[in-house]
């Protein structure tokens, strides 16, 4: 049975990497790379090392709110794949042991 891992990559919707959103830059690494897929989702309130509260709330202002990056893959691709990663200002990326149960 192959090891999957599932990388998860924090990341505030208004990070950016060369003028692009941080997120797309990972996704764009991870599909050069050959990984088998990756997704991005918004979230809808969090906060991270800052401290400060991020929401997309009615009477908010929905700025810079969390996203996660989520890539499932053998466990080598992903280790391999977490290594091309280290020139971006991430700050918080997991690694977790993944059971599919129904595959694609």
């Amino acid at each position: 049975m192959t090891t999957l891992l599932r990388l998860t990559v924090l990341v505030g919707e208004d990070d950016q990497w060369h003028h692009r959103p941080l997120y797309t830059e990972i996704v764009h690494r991870a599909h050069q790379a050959g990984l088998a897929g990756a997704s991005v989702f918004r979230g809808l309130e969090g906060f991270g090392a800052s401290s400060r509260i991020h929401t997309a709330r009615l009477l908010s202002l929905a700025e810079n709110l969390p996203c996660s990056v989520v890539i499932v893959d053998t466990e080598d691709a992903v280790r391999a794949f977490v290594s091309t990663l280290d020139d971006l200002p991430i700050g918080l990326a997991m690694l977790d042991p993944v059971e599919v149960v129904r595959p694609a």
